[in-house]
């Protein structure tokens, strides 16, 4: 069992870029403006990535930036740091030294790229805005595989679709007993960070959370855990496949408010990496 927890950090990059994509971007500053013109005000805003497209982690900063230049930018909350780890404390002028031990990232928190978040993390930080991790800490994923409750949070459907992408998420090595576990570890994700992005929420700003877009759909992930009545946008982004023809940008998808899209990726056996870091 704790062989599948290891392992998923890998799938969460599959799990988060399988589907199709609907627009073409413009450059990253200008598609936050033309996103935020459009989401605002909201005191949550939801953003999907593709975890391998820069462009996604691209769009992040330049969310971050252009709500903290208007004030309005209440927290930055991440998917890759896990919950109860924040720079709050920090000054302005922490190290990258200093944010990645604040936020406990390094190789046992899942692996995360620093590289490739640093630039929206320290666009953060530079603004004064506490940074906090959302995720299910490692420790705790053992537990909520055995915790039988978490199937009753999802309504059927989305319970069954959740199980499905897991298993396809695991490019069908998972054997068929360690899917409802392993979903159980998705669900609990999904609420660690609903608990993170709802304890930031501040007047008349907006936190912004930034997660794989598996986790941010309104019908499927974290959206389904806030309280009752907390306002939300979401935002879904996708790295178009080179054969998808583009269409109007931003025009949204079932469980989101709106897509935005990047060009597409290099193909990527994500399926050949899984199985030769499980030794197949």
């Amino acid at each position: 069992m704790a062989a599948w927890v290891a392992v998923w950090a890998t799938a969460a990059a599959l799990l988060s870029g399988c589907a199709a994509s609907t627009a073409t971007p413009s450059d990253p500053d200008a598609s936050a403006g033309a996103l935020l013109k459009r989401l605002l005000p909201t005191p949550l805003l939801l953003v999907g990535e593709q975890h391998d497209a820069p462009e996604h982690q691209a769009l992040q900063r330049a969310l971050v930036q252009q709500l903290a230049t208007r004030g309005q930018l209440a927290a930055l909350v991440v998917e890759m740091a896990e919950s109860g780890a924040s720079t709050a404390g920090l000054p302005r002028d922490a190290s990258e030294a200093q944010v990645q031990q604040a936020l406990r990232w390094g190789p046992d928190n899942g692996g995360w790229p620093w590289p490739s978040y640093a630039p929206v993390v320290m666009a953060a930080v530079r603004a004064g805005v506490p940074v906090f991790g959302a995720n299910l800490p490692r420790a705790e994923m053992r537990a909520a595989m055995g915790q039988t409750t978490l199937d009753g949070l999802l309504p059927s459907a989305a319970l069954e679709r959740q199980r499905k992408a897991i298993q396809e998420g695991h490019c069908g090595l998972l054997p068929a007993p360690q899917i409802t576990p392993m979903t159980r570890i998705q669900i609990a994700r999904d609420q660690a960070m609903a608990r993170t992005a709802a304890a930031a929420i501040r007047p008349r700003q907006t936190v912004l959370l930034v997660a794989g877009n598996h986790h941010v759909q309104r019908d499927l992930g974290v959206p389904l855990h806030l309280p009752t009545g907390l306002a939300h946008r979401v935002v879904v982004a996708l790295a178009r496949p080179g054969h998808a023809e583009a269409a109007p940008s931003g025009e949204p998808s079932p469980g989101s408010d709106a897509v935005w899209s990047s060009p597409p990726r290099a193909p990527r056996d994500y399926c050949g990496e899984m199985k030769r870091s499980m030794g197949r």
